[in-house]
């Protein structure tokens, strides 16, 4: 323990910031895989089903593959359903409300996101203005050395100045990873939702 925290001190501020930005994005990538899950993005099973029955012309019978589910596509897809049986709901009604149930699921989707694109971007500036401080005092305690500057000394100063680089880069790249994963799921799970979005209305289904 002692040891991390001379480890840290040596970093300076920024060090510590970096660590932080690091936990944070441990706690993000997992609550973000937590979510998803609760979210059914891996899950197609009942809205295909769903989806089956209805261009199948089951109608109302439509709806019960997704009795008691909450994921994203069972949520629009019943909509759509709903809103596409309403006799009330003209279509161009029922196309929007889907639409508008689609975005909200999206945006839930997308919770978390903007956190672990944020961090990607900001910790290689927060290690890069650590080197920059760093080298500075480093340069300065040379220049008031004058000619007793000892060159192992500066070596020693400018690698801790690049400590916080090194950190800022090893947090950086796992955010920008799962960033990347997560949007990747998003997107599909987008995709999804148009495409049964558009088998329902392309279907009259009873």
């Amino acid at each position: 323990m002692t040891e991390l925290r001379d480890f840290m001190q040596t970093g300076g501020p920024a060090l510590w910031a970096i660590a932080a930005l690091s936990v944070l994005t441990l706690a993000v990538i997992l609550w973000k895989a937590w979510d998803m899950a609760r979210l059914g993005a891996w899950s197609r099973g009942p809205s295909d089903a769903a989806i089956a029955a209805w261009q199948g012309g089951a109608g109302q019978g439509a709806l019960s593959p997704l009795a008691g589910r909450n994921g994203l596509r069972a949520r629009v897809l019943r909509r759509a359903i709903e809103a596409r049986l309403d006799p009330a709901m003209p279509d161009p009604a029922a196309r929007e409300e889907t639409t508008r149930v689609a975005k909200g699921a999206l945006m839930q989707a997308r919770r978390g996101l903007r956190v672990l694109e944020l961090i990607a971007t900001i910790a290689p500036l927060i290690g890069l203005l650590g080197t920059v401080l760093g080298m500075i005092e480093a340069f300065q305690a040379l220049q008031a050395a004058g000619n007793r500057a000892d060159p192992a000394a500066l070596a020693g100063g400018i690698w801790q100045a690049l400590l916080t680089t090194a950190a800022g880069m090893a947090v950086a790249i796992p955010a920008s990873m799962a960033h990347s994963w997560y949007d990747s799921i998003c997107e599909a799970v987008q995709a999804d939702l148009e495409d049964l979005a558009t088998r329902v209305f392309t279907h009259r289904g009873e």
